[in-house]
């Protein structure tokens, strides 16, 4: 019997893209990519989700990149930007799951303790939840086993009687292996449905 709900945050509830800063930045698209894919990456990005400081995190990348300093320090400077409108498909989702109080609902993101306050400042919903788990705070970030035992443990979830949404397919295996149904995410439309299916909607 499932008594519990796990949602991932950015791309499943609310859409976050550097994107809408770096285009009002470069004028061609292309090295507006071949920033981010060689500069700001995500794996640095996950690190600073992991808990290093987000000045760390800049000093470092500006000293390996000085001739970028200015996009770079952009990255944290406006990250507030970065963040677009919440996917009100999902929130529908939730809110529907929420109101039936048949389940716990909590979440478990990879995100920077420095930023997510400005996230929970903007978007209600991330109020609804009976418990947040955020990876910069814990110091450790999905897919690590280790990361989702904090939330079993501290919320006394069974994984047998819990589905986690994740939008990113390996977390979606972390979690499987560690015996929580999973739910690839890729859209609202496709949730709905797998959630009939297993009769939780």
């Amino acid at each position: 019997m499932i008594n519990t709900i796990i949602f991932d945050l950015g791309a499943v509830l609310i859409d976050w893209n550097p994107h809408y800063v770096y285009k009002t930045i470069f004028d061609d698209e292309q090295e507006m990519h071949d920033f981010l894919a060689n500069v700001c990456t995500s794996d640095w990005n996950e690190e600073q989700d992991a808990g290093r400081s987000l000045q760390e995190g800049t000093d470092l990348l500006v000293a390996r990149f000085p001739e970028h300093e200015a996009n770079i320090r952009a990255f944290y400077g406006r990250w507030i930007e970065m963040l677009g409108e919440p996917f009100h498909g999902t929130v529908e989702i939730f809110k529907q799951l929420k109101e039936s109080s048949k389940y716990k609902i909590y979440a478990l993101t990879n995100w920077s303790a420095e930023t997510f306050p400005f996230a929970q400042a903007r978007f209600d919903f991330l109020n609804w939840f009976d418990g947040v788990v955020v990876s910069g705070t814990e110091k450790m970030r999905k897919p690590a086993p280790e990361f989702f035992q904090i939330l079993l443990d501290r919320y006394n979830v069974n994984p047998a009687e819990a589905v986690f949404i994740d939008d990113n397919y390996r977390n979606v295996v972390a979690a499987e292996k560690m015996g929580i149904k999973s739910i690839h995410f890729k859209s609202a439309e496709e949730l709905s449905e797998e959630l009939r299916a297993i009769a939780i909607l």
